[in-house]
Parts: structure tokens; C-alpha cells; sequence
């Protein structure tokens, strides 16, 4: 029986479920060494598409015998004329994976955290293998909180209504730069109020509600605190969620720290960025678990596909919190910023409302990998 063509939704659960997966890449090979489809289950292999039209047998001979194979492409459609090809050539169990890289890029996994305060109270984190983004709802006595939204809004709205909830408010930690944020969409279309930095305004064409340390977001039984935490923007402002979790954003991950550069500004915010780190989350209890709004290696993922980590383990384990010289810390984070996201200007300004890109060139504009840690 030949294979059904594979899902990103089922791809994502046998990456999480640690199952073993065989990759055939056709795309260009500086397009798969730039970005590809990861795991620790995962073995991936390139071979461009022209290649394998040219000798269809050699491309065969470097294939596994045993185990299905699915052929990845940019959007779905050359991985077909792959498939095709190499069935003819003998390969029996392969298939494409749906919408390849795009699809890949935007699917959203929604995975349950922990329990909350009231009924129903839970916490969810939604994760996009593809980009390395986490995004959070928070629930509770029928009301609901969205933090840090993708712009695939339609997988929060469908979940929000499935789980019968009400939006009541949507969060952007600071002003995002390396995906489309989904937040005041999401806010028009619900009606609920939309949070933002009021130091991340640099010039944004929008209304919002001021997200301001000390202040308290009611939903249901759940208290959301913000908690000002500067470094990655000059605006970033983390969230202590029923004085158990700590969504810090973009400015702590579970194996590395926050990136101050992409408002062109490193040296200027590097010693916030320190400040924050070393002073400011120091003050809080460090029983805390760190829910970040992005990972960088599917390695800091849990046995459930979550990402979290105890705030005191991370003070011992992450090394970029153990640099007690403040001038060696600025040169590790200044002297190591890897690339910068893709099209992180024409982000930074669509996120602002500065523009309105169509649906293509917001896909376009989010192409490859996460870069949002030192």
C-alpha cells in the first residue's frame, strides 16, 4: 500500500513522540543549510530536485531501503514531481509532506502546561517547531489571556471556541522582530483589549493598553503581573502568571539569552539586557518557571514538546547567566550575535502598522530560521 501524503500537524507529533523519521530534502542546498526540518529523531538528506531528475537511479542508491520517506520542499509542489520520479525509479515507500516548508513553518501545537487558578484554569503553550516561537493562552472560569501570538491567528480562535471561552485580553511582550505578530488582530476580531510595552511605541499606528510593571490582568480566578524587563527591546516586559510562571518573553530562554540588537541598538541595551538578568529576576522568587517565547535547538524541548525550565536551574545551568565580569558579558553578547531574522526591518514595521503586507509576502518575510538569541 503506497503512503498517504504527510501532514506538518502529523510530521509535528512523531518529532515530539521521538519517532523515527527520514527527511528527503529537494530543495536548493543553501536553502537546507540555511533552514531545515529538525529533530532528535529526525535524519534529514539533501538532494536537490535537479539532481534527481538528472540520474533518478543514483539519487535512489542513496536512500534507505527500509522506512517511509518524505520528500520536503519550499511549498508542497516540486516535492511531488520528487516523489513521482523516484517511484518510477523503484522507491517504494515515500511520500511528500504537505505544503513542505510553508506548512512547516506555520503549523502551531498547542500543548497543556499546568492547571491554573479557577475552573478550568490551564495553561497552554503553542509551539511552532518550525520558527522555534512559543505563544501561551491562558485560561480560566471561561475567560482567556493570549500572549505573544503568531499571526496564524485561526489556530488560537479555533481553540478558544472549541474550548468555549472568551477572549478577554491579548498580550504582546515587546515588539517583535523576527514573526508577525497575530495580536491586535486577534483583539479587533474579539473585541478584547490589546496590552503592549508603552517603551516599545516607536511610532506605532495603533491604540493599545499600556503594559505597565505592577499593574494586574484579571482573567477569571488567574492574576497576570507584568514585570518590566528591558534588554531585548527597551520596552520588553515579562508576565508572572499566578506567582508560578514567568513568560520572560524574548529576553531569557531555556539555553540561552535574549538578543539586543534588532532596532540596531546592542550597545546601547546590552547593559539592560544585563540588568535584567542578573539584578531584576534575581528579585523574584526563583522557585519561578520560565515559559519563553522562543527556543533555538529542538534538544531544549521536553519529553512533552513544552518548553520550561525552573528559573533557579537555569541560573545554574544556562552559562550566559554565569558571567560575572559585566565588560566579558557585553563582548559574549555583542562579539556572538548570530545572523538576524529574516526581513526583521520589514517585520519590525509591519508589527508597528506601518504597513500591510498580503498573506504571500507575510509568509515570504517569515522564511527561515529562528534568531533571537545571543
Amino acid at each position: 500500500m503506497s503512503l498517504q501524503p504527510l501532514e506538518v500537524k502529523d510530521l509535528v507529533k512523531k518529532i515530539i513522540k521521538k519517532e523515527n523519521v527520514f527527511i528527503l530534502d529537494v530543495r536548493g542546498e543553501d536553502d537546507y543549510e540555511n533552514w531545515k526540518i529538525e529533530g532528535d529523531s529526525v535524519e534529514t538528506m539533501n538532494i536537490p530536485l535537479k539532481e534527481i531528475k538528472e540520474d533518478p537511479q543514483k539519487a535512489k542508491e542513496k536512500l534507505p531501503d527500509d522506512g517511509p520517506i518524505y520528500v520536503v520542499c519550499a511549498k508542497g509542489v516540486s516535492s511531488q514531481d520528487g516523489v513521482k520520479i523516484l517511484k518510477e525509479a523503484g522507491v517504494e515507500q515515500i511520500t511528500h509532506l504537505v505544503d513542505g516548508m510553508n506548512g512547516w513553518s506555520e503549523h502551531l501545537e498547542p500543548i497543556k502546561v499546568s492547571k491554573l487558578s479557577g475552573e478550568g484554569g490551564a495553561l497552554y503553550q503553542f509551539v511552532r517547531l518550525g520558527k522555534g516561537c512559543l505563544s501561551y493562552v491562558i485560561e480560566s472560569n471561561g475567560e482567556a489571556a493570549i500572549v505573544d501570538p503568531n499571526r496564524m491567528t485561526e489556530y488560537y480562535t479555533n481553540f478558544i471556541k472549541e474550548q468555549g471561552l472568551t477572549i478577554k485580553a491579548v498580550l504582546d511582550t515587546h515588539l517583535h522582530a523576527d514573526h508577525i505578530s497575530g495580536g491586535r488582530e486577534i483583539a479587533k476580531q474579539s473585541g478584547a483589549s490589546y496590552s503592549f510595552p508603552e517603551k516599545d511605541d516607536e511610532g506605532v499606528e495603533f491604540e493599545y493598553t499600556p503594559l505597565k510593571d505592577g499593574d494586574e490582568i484579571r482573567v477569571g480566578d488567574v492574576t497576570i503581573k507584568p514585570f518590566y524587563s528591558p534588554g531585548h527591546t527597551i520596552g520588553s516586559t515579562s508576565l508572572i502568571v499566578d506567582d508560578e510562571f514567568l513568560l520572560t518573553g524574548d529576553i531569557l530562554f531555556v539555553e540561552s539569552i535574549g538578543r539586543p540588537d534588532l532596532a540596531g541598538k546592542a550597545d546601547d541595551w546590552v547593559d539592560d539586557l544585563r540588568e535584567t538578568l542578573y539584578k531584576r529576576y534575581k528579585n523574584l522568587s526563583s522557585d519561578l518557571t520560565v515559559l519563553p517565547s522562543h527556543f533555538g535547538e529542538i534538544s531544549e524541548l521536553n519529553e512533552d514538546g513544552s518548553v520550561s525550565d525552573k528559573l533557579n536551574s537555569l541560573y545554574e545551568k544556562n552559562k550566559k547567566l554565569n558571567v560575572e565580569n559585566p565588560e566579558e558579558f557585553r563582548h559574549m553578547v555583542t562579539d556572538n550575535l548570530p545572523e538576524q531574522p529574516n526581513s526583521h526591518e520589514e517585520i519590525r514595521k509591519t508589527n508597528m502598522g506601518k504597513q500591510n503586507p498580503d498573506q504571500d509576502k507575510k509568509k515570504e518575510m517569515e522564511t527561515g530560521p529562528n534568531n533571537c538569541s545571543v
